[in-house]
């Protein structure tokens, strides 16, 4: 028995990364997935490596009411008729200087990590409420977000402000979901190993700063992600809402460095 059992889940930017992992651990779990993503030949190459029986592609762009909707409406007619499950886990980035930035990038970024969170987790929770107003079970929405809803980096404001806004939009969904019994929660990782942050892994001085401010002292994996993402979807976390887990090898509390070995350094 897994911990999502006969769930239909959809998962955005599900093609590489965190949203992979999510979608490889919640099939191991015994759910059915469709993933969404802007990248067609990586997502229908997903699809593939998973199992057509188990994972469905479909190519769509978050910030597109349209496409929203069709992502639920795939996920619905592909395997049981319900959605279960949402993973909003589109993202992107933009690095620029905050007096250089262009109001274009600030929009487009926007457009997709907390726009895009909306219009997905609107079409998702119209659906699950009328699963329960039809004597079925509630869903569960997982938002991504991250420690830098919290935290912030000069050259990244537009994703600063975007997982600012998902954290605040986490709550607001769970509030407004709760008579429903559907729960919205986020997870706020740390430094991941993705293909965002493999530059910094190839480099020891940047690692190094890196790992001086993560008590755990090294990485984390997409795995260890998407294991967080398996409870909230769960029943494992039925009386958790309106919360942002920060998997993040201690960072937020640390208000200091910490020395590193040059061991962890590769």
């Amino acid at each position: 028995m897994g911990l999502l059992d006969g769930k239909v889940a959809a998962i955005t930017g599900g093609a590489r990364g965190i949203g992979l992992a999510i979608a490889k651990r919640y099939v191991a779990e015994g759910a059915r997935v469709v993933i969404a993503d802007v990248n067609e030949e990586d997502g229908e190459a997903a699809a593939a490596a998973i199992g057509k029986d188990k994972c469905r592609f479909v190519q769509a762009d978050v910030g597109e009411l349209l496409d929203a909707k069709r992502i639920v409406a795939e996920a619905t007619s592909a395997f049981t008729g319900d959605l279960d499950i949402l993973v909003n886990n589109a993202g992107i980035v933009h690095t620029a200087e905050f007096v250089e930035l262009k109001e274009a990038d600030f929009d487009r970024v926007l457009r997709t990590n907390l726009k895009g969170a909306f219009l997905c987790g609107q079409a998702a929770a119209k659906q699950m409420i009328a699963q329960v107003k039809a004597g079925k079970g509630a869903g569960a929405i997982v938002n991504m977000s991250s420690i830098n809803a919290v935290v912030a980096i000069p050259n990244q404001v537009p994703y600063c402000v975007s997982k600012g806004g998902v954290d605040q939009l986490t709550k607001v969904m769970s509030l407004a979901l709760a008579p429903y019994g559907i729960r919205v929660n986020a997870i706020g990782p740390g430094s991941i190993m993705t293909d965002m942050l493999a530059g910094v892994a190839q480099d020891r001085e940047a690692k190094r700063r890196l790992l001086s401010r993560t008590p755990l002292a090294r990485i984390g994996s997409t795995d260890e992600i998407a294991a967080v993402a398996a409870f909230l979807a769960s029943k494992d976390a039925s009386y958790v809402t309106g919360q942002t887990i920060y998997v993040d090898g201690g960072r937020l509390g640390l208000n200091y460095t910490v020395p590193v070995k040059d061991e962890a350094l590769g």
